[in-house]
C-alpha cells in the first residue's frame, strides 16, 4: 500500500472538546444520570445539553463499518475528570445509523487521570501497535505538542473532530511526530 492509500494501524481520540462539548467538569452539580435528546444529544440531570461535535457520528460510523478501516484500532485516551459520567456519554450517544453507540466502536480505553504520552505508550503496548502507526485526535494544544514529541502523529481539533479537520489528517498521513491543525 503506498502512503496515499495507507491508513493509521490506530485511531485514538480524546474526548471532552474533541468528541463532545461540554467537558464532563464543567456537568458538576449536574452530571449522571443521562438521558437521550436525540442520536447527537444528551442531557445530564440538570437538562444541560452534552452534544457530539463536528462530524463524529459520520466518522466513527465510518470506522466502524467501512471495509478500508477493517483491522484499524479505535480508541480513547482522555483524561476526563468524571470518567463514569463519559463512560454513560459513550453507551449513550448513537452514531448516524442510529444505533451503533460510541461504546460498540471503541477497542481501547485510556480513560484516567495522566499525561496523554502515557495514555498514548500504554494503548501502542496494549494493542501492539508502533507510535509511528498511531492517529491521535485532540481538541487541546498542549497535548498535541506531548504526544507528537514521541512519535505520533497529532490533529489538533479545536473545533472537535469535524471534517475538514479529519480529512486534513488522512491526506498527510503518514507524518510521525507532526501536527496537522484541523481548523482553517
Amino acid at each position: 500500500m503506498d502512503a496515499a492509500t495507507s491508513r493509521p494501524k490506530a485511531v485514538i481520540f480524546d474526548l471532552d472538546g474533541c468528541l463532545w462539548y461540554p467537558d464532563m467538569y464543567m456537568l458538576w452539580g449536574g452530571g449522571a444520570p443521562f438521558s437521550v435528546e436525540s442520536d447527537d444529544r444528551l442531557l445530564d440531570r440538570n437538562s444541560r445539553p452534552v452534544d457530539l461535535l463536528g462530524a463524529v457520528p459520520e466518522i466513527l460510523l465510518e470506522l466502524h463499518t467501512s471495509a478500508e478501516w477493517e483491522g484499524v484500532v479505535v480508541g480513547i485516551a482522555s483524561c476526563t475528570d468524571e470518567p463514569s459520567w463519559a463512560e454513560e456519554c459513550l453507551q449513550k450517544f448513537k452514531l448516524a445509523d442510529g444505533k451503533t453507540t460510541i461504546k460498540d466502536v471503541m477497542q481501547v480505553e485510556a480513560i484516567y487521570k495522566a499525561n496523554k504520552r502515557l495514555h498514548l505508550k500504554n494503548i501502542a503496548e496494549e494493542t501492539g501497535v508502533a507510535l509511528d502507526e498511531i492517529l491521535f485526535l485532540d481538541n487541546e494544544y498542549g497535548n498535541c505538542q506531548d504526544v507528537s514529541s514521541i512519535g505520533v502523529m497529532v490533529a489538533y481539533t479545536p473545533d472537535g473532530v469535524t471534517r475538514e479537520a479529519w480529512d486534513k489528517a488522512l491526506k498527510r498521513w503518514p507524518a510521525p511526530g507532526e501536527i496537522v491543525y484541523g481548523a482553517s
